[in-house]
């Protein structure tokens, strides 16, 4: 193993309330990218050198070595930079998919987001932005607003509003200068899900793919018989077991390449040594840390 981050997955998985858990003793992490050292006499899809990535969820990247059957393993570019091969087969994968499979957008089209600084809204913003569509990024207000504000800008993020600026009366005439957001989503839950559903346009979808409030998605009767919108939900993990394994992998080579053009970076990076897990495990489940910690093995 190269290098695998902290996602707030892994530490649902450890905590045992996730919806996927490894029989135990189980090795922690479900994200990475290792080199391939060697390869068994029947071995085919990789060769010694060669970068690899989790085909799945479970597989416990937090180690410095490790043997996986080929089917476990795709390949990747070895030019890609670490922090993005090492964060690509979950993040990124569910914002793509998110912004493809719930609305048929069109550039000049609006998405609107919670948790917007997270690993997700990160990649919501860049691939949205490579799209050609519009984004409205929600974040809690904080200390050093402004700097996460300009970060967010220079990944392509059209608008940035914290939770408060949301709820004001005169963001009716906000979206007067742009579309009504056909598309929200939201991993958040409780008064910020029932935001975002207030802004969306009649027909609009909500996709959750996270809860981080640990309340849950409260929608008026009005919206859903009014303004017909749609309540969804968003796993990976489902994703994959309803695609065939080709199919993930032509997601991948998709990601790859809006890599390669510059479109698509990692998000922002704290590298630990694997030794030093503790402090990494620590400044994870901290509030406002903008920065995903990700293990270094070598």
């Amino acid at each position: 193993m190269l290098a695998a981050p902290i996602n707030p997955s892994d530490i649902n998985m450890i905590q045992g309330n996730y919806g996927l858990l490894p029989k135990l003793p189980a090795v922690g992490g479900n994200e990475g990218v290792g080199q391939v050292v060697a390869v068994g006499s029947s071995v085919t899809g990789v060769k010694p050198g060669d970068w690899v990535i989790p085909a799945s969820a479970g597989l416990g990247t937090w180690q410095t070595e490790a043997v996986f059957s080929e089917e476990a393993l795709i390949s990747i570019p070895r030019d890609l930079p670490l922090q993005s091969a090492a964060t690509l087969s979950v993040n990124p994968c569910t914002a793509y998919r998110m912004l493809m499979d719930f609305e048929q957008l069109q550039p000049g089209d609006c998405v609107i987001q919670n948790a917007s600084n997270s690993g997700v809204g990160q990649a919501v913003i860049q691939i949205a932005a490579a799209l050609g569509l519009r984004t409205v990024n929600v974040v809690r207000d904080r200390p050093d607003l402004q700097k996460l504000t300009d970060r967010l800008k220079s990944l392509g993020a059209e608008h940035v509003l914290t939770e408060e600026e949301l709820r004001k009366h005169e963001m009716k005439n906000f979206f007067k200068d742009m579309p009504p957001p056909r598309l929200a989503l939201n991993c958040v839950g409780g008064k910020s899900a029932t935001e975002l559903l207030r802004h969306l346009a009649p027909g609009g979808t909500m996709v959750t793919y996270g809860g981080m409030a640990k309340q849950p998605v409260i929608a008026s009767v009005s919206q859903l018989i009014f303004k017909d919108l749609k309540l969804r939900g968003f796993w990976l993990s489902q994703w994959k077991k309803d695609h065939s394994p080709a199919q993930f992998k032509e997601l991948i080579v998709t990601l790859c390449g809006l890599i390669s053009r510059g479109q698509l970076t990692a998000p922002a990076c704290s590298e630990v040594p694997l030794q030093d897990y503790q402090r990494a495990l620590e400044a994870s489940v901290q509030p406002f840390v903008s920065s995903k910690q990700i293990l270094t093995m070598c």
